[in-house]
Order: structure tokens, then sequence, then C-alpha cells
């Protein structure tokens, strides 16, 4: 009896034990990793804009593929938008919107594109160039030859972005 009781009792000690030290390691890591997070879409704001000051909402307007609105003393918007491209979430992109509603920059904040080809959407200066200018859905583009996949993903978040500032813009500036 003892025998089939002992491996049972030390495999559940040990899978508690391991379940209490990730528990542990979590707690202690969540305020850094929630403080970088914020560093890094500060930073981008900033790239987008310039040193400024932003208000981050806390609402996604009912769309999951918003991550983050950030809104600017002087009207402009910053819209994080997380989509598939090739890979799962594979661009993570914020869409700097003036306050005339029209997209003046897009800065990334992740790309897990495939590197030489997915990648060419945030490497290649002039496809971003052709969302600058858009004020609403949908946005032509021309895509990159071999990264088909990101270069829809792209067209797909900044859609996204104009989309959910241009639905909520009263909520959007009124929260600055």
């Amino acid at each position: 009896m003892k025998d089939k009781i002992m491996p049972s009792l030390v495999l559940t000690i040990i899978c508690v034990a391991a379940s209490l030290l990730l528990v542990s390691a979590h707690e202690l890591t969540k305020d850094s990793i929630a403080q970088q997070k914020a560093d890094k879409f500060s930073t981008s704001v900033e790239a987008l804009f310039g040193k400024c000051e932003s208000t981050l909402l806390d609402d996604n307007f009912g769309n999951d593929l918003v991550k983050a609105v950030a809104v600017t003393s002087d009207g402009k918007t910053a819209v994080q938008v997380c989509v598939d491209g090739y890979s799962k979430d594979g661009i993570d992109i914020l869409v700097g919107i003036d306050e005339n509603g029209i997209v003046s920059g897009i800065e990334f904040v992740a790309l897990g594109e495939t590197p030489g080809l997915g990648s060419k959407v945030r490497d290649d200066p002039d496809f971003r160039k052709q969302f600058i200018g858009a004020s609403e859905a949908p946005v032509e583009c021309d895509s990159i030859s071999g990264s088909t996949f990101s270069s829809k993903g792209m067209k797909k978040a900044v859609e996204t972005a104009l989309n959910v500032y241009n639905e909520n813009k009263e909520a959007i500036l009124g929260g600055r």
C-alpha cells in the first residue's frame, strides 16, 4: 500500500512547491514588467509626437486588437494595436493620429515577423509612408513582395486604429 501512495504524495509535494515558486516569481516581477511596458509605450509615443505629456486611457473601446490608447494635451492620439501578420500577434504598432484625425506616424512596439521577409513592413520606409495621411478605412496600400501576410497585417492594424479613433473620437479626446 505504501508503495502505491508514496509516488503520488511525492509528486503532489513537488507540484505544490513548483506552483508556489512560480507564484512568488510572478509577484516579485509583475511591477517591474508593468513599468517596462509603460516605459516602452511612453518612448513610442515620444517617437511619434516628440517630447509631450500624454494620458493613457483605460479603455480599448470594445476592440480586443487595441492594447492601449493615449491622448496628448494638444489632441494627438496614439493607438496601440496588436494584430496577426504571418505570426500570431506578430505586429504590435503604435499608430499616431493628429488632431485632425489623420495618420501622422507609425512606430513599432514589437515585431515578431520573419526576419528579412515579414520584417520588411518595419524596415521599408516607403511601405510605412503609404499609411501616412490616411483618415478612414479602408486604407489603400501596395503589399511588399514576399511578405503579403505581414503587409495585410499592417493594413489591418492601421484600419483598426482609424476605426477605433473615428468611432470614439469624443470619448478619446474627452479623456485628456
